[in-house]
């Protein structure tokens, strides 16, 4: 690994992408800042202007510093090539600008913050689609002295060759750490973060007590009252005396829904744990499908509201938008197929809670903290149909836009420890006692 990443024209490679990056923020910067295109419109301008420009520059480094053989004639280079290059680029660029700019830029994602998440995002897509449709030639036909046959030759663009030498497994998912079959959960604990819930936490509660039992699973229920303003820690404390499974605690962090979640993760009993939402969202069949799917022996499992058999009942249709375009970004930028990581229900064996830790997030960005640092460090999981309904009482603390770069922040910040890491952080080389749990989660 260590001799690819020393490779000379890897070196280059990046490099000279490198340079089309700095080149791409400069002229940003000069057309916002020093020609005034400080409107939403022309700041859209801006970016169109800077990518075209740093797309070409980076062409002509990659054509004739890195890959310098070939044929380098007028209708070669300027009649195949560069258009390949501009179709290979062509899709990802128009989502970037139509979608991911205006998007970032509505959240108030600083500019430049925004041109490099662009940039991350075009390149993936660029790398999914010139692959897969662009870039694959027809059979050719070869002929030698005894036969003539057809083979399939790729062509592959200037910039994605390295990428497919280091690493020819981009669009698929990372293989995984077989499962074992022989561990079992015996007590399932639920964490339930609360805040202003009155309306709704003792139905949640008691719907979720009933299933379980129901369904002889050993349970505990966990809530964190995020110290709330209302009558929830009464009822809490109301239903802690009703029912001896039921135990509640204040969120000894700050506010915010990260802090409460955590603080959940670090009093939790049970062989497992799941994140439920207090508002009655998540429905608690799932809860008994999570468990039994745990029992084959993955690590973590995820639920999904947008596969075969998943369910989405009254969800705020710009929130749905925004909701797919996240789980789009992320599906692209880590190369997996999963495509619900946003939601805070799943569940999670109790070692991957120890192994994931400790968790950063503050605030909603801990239900994408959570999933992302599972697969990147290796644990098994996989996923099931799940039925999300909108909340009937009270009222949602997601703010769409004062998370959305919080959002950003730590899907680069399990990025860039998936790539710059040398797996420091993997399975592999972190295997902690099941019976051990972190308790510094700060």
């Amino acid at each position: 690994m260590r001799e690819k990443m020393l490779n000379p024209k890897i070196i280059k490679f990046l490099f000279g992408g490198g340079l089309a990056a700095a080149l791409n923020l400069l002229l940003i910067y000069l057309i916002i800042e020093k020609l005034g295109f400080n409107t939403g419109f022309l700041r859209n301008i801006a970016n169109v202007i800077s990518i075209e420009i740093s797309l070409i520059f980076s062409f002509f480094i990659y054509r004739s510093w890195v890959w310098t053989g070939g044929v380098w004639n007028l209708r070669e280079v300027f009649l195949r090539q560069l258009p390949l290059y501009h179709v290979s680029a062509g899709v990802a660029v128009l989502t970037r600008i139509f979608l991911i700019f205006p998007i970032l830029d509505w959240l108030t994602v600083n500019y430049a913050i925004n041109t490099i998440v662009g940039a991350l995002v075009s390149a993936s897509l660029n790398y999914l689609i010139s692959d897969r449709f662009v870039f694959k030639t027809s059979k050719l036909k070869i002929h030698t002295k005894s036969h003539s046959e057809k083979i399939s030759v790729t062509y592959y663009p200037e910039s994605l060759s390295p990428a497919l030498a280091i690493n020819p497994s981009l669009t698929k998912d990372e293989p995984r750490t077989p499962i074992d079959t022989v561990k079992s959960v015996k007590t399932l604990s639920i964490v339930i973060p609360a805040y202003n819930e009155e309306d709704c936490i003792v139905q949640t509660v008691q719907t979720i007590s009933e299933i379980l039992e129901r369904e002889n699973i050993h349970y505990e229920i966990l809530v964190v009252n995020d110290n709330s303003k209302d009558n929830t820690e009464k009822l809490l404390q109301q239903l802690n005396s009703e029912h001896s499974q039921l135990r509640y605690i204040n969120n000894y962090y700050p506010n915010g829904f990260g802090f409460a979640v955590r603080c959940g993760l670090e009093n939790f009993t049970g062989d497992a744990v799941a994140v439920v939402m207090a508002d009655s969202s998540d429905a608690p069949e799932d809860i008994v499908s999570y468990y039994h799917k745990l029992q084959e022996g993955y690590d973590c499992v995820f639920g999904s509201r947008f596969i075969k058999g998943g369910r989405i009942i009254d969800y705020p249709r710009h929130k749905l938008i925004v909701n797919r375009l996240a789980n789009l970004f992320i599906k692209i930028l880590f190369g997996f197929k999963f495509n619900d990581t946003t939601n805070a229900f799943k569940i999670y064996r109790q070692e991957v809670i120890a192994g994931i830790s400790p968790l950063v997030s503050h605030h909603f960005n801990l239900t994408v903290e959570m999933p992302l640092k599972a697969i990147v460090r290796g644990y098994s999981y996989t996923t099931i149909p799940i039925t999300w309904r909108n909340r009937t009482t009270g009222v949602s603390k997601l703010k769409l836009k004062e998370m959305g770069s919080r959002y950003l922040f730590i899907v680069l910040y399990i990025w860039l420890e998936k790539h710059l890491s040398r797996g420091d952080y993997h399975l592999s080389k972190n295997r902690v006692p099941v019976n051990q749990r972190l308790k510094s989660n700060a």
